[in-house]
């Protein structure tokens, strides 16, 4: 087994329980570690037996940039299950959403929520 990283994904969304971070956005950091058999790319060195990090990236961008949800709580949950559903060679992945601009009275470098999920845990394996 392996683990791609992809860290310090940039992208503005809209999310937050306030009117004002829903009005303006800000930028959303998110963080991945993607689990899978990386053998046969190894072997081969095929893109085509690995996980393309950048049709990766393209899913998690749509996300943190499409309809706003008020946690990111629920947007590290949808980015893991969008990931297990859209690359079947990922057992599990490891999702970090940072939100550094968050809305809070005090001097702070960064707000995260880190969430993991393997292939069990997917609504369609239910």
């Amino acid at each position: 087994m392996g683990i791609i990283s992809l860290t310090g994904l940039r992208a503005r969304g809209h999310h937050g329980v306030l009117d004002h971070e829903r009005a303006t956005g800000q930028t959303f950091l998110v963080d991945l570690e993607l689990e899978l058999d990386v053998d046969e790319a190894a072997q081969t060195d095929d893109v085509a037996a690995t996980v393309n990090y950048a049709e990766v990236a393209k899913v998690v961008e749509e996300i943190v940039t499409g309809e706003p949800v008020n946690l990111i709580e629920t947007l590290a949950v949808a980015m893991a299950d969008a990931i297990l559903r859209n690359f079947p060679r990922v057992t599990s992945v490891l999702v970090t959403v940072n939100k550094p601009q968050a809305p809070i009275p005090a001097d702070f470098a960064n707000v995260a929520v880190t969430i993991s999920r393997d292939r069990h845990q997917t609504p369609e394996s239910t």
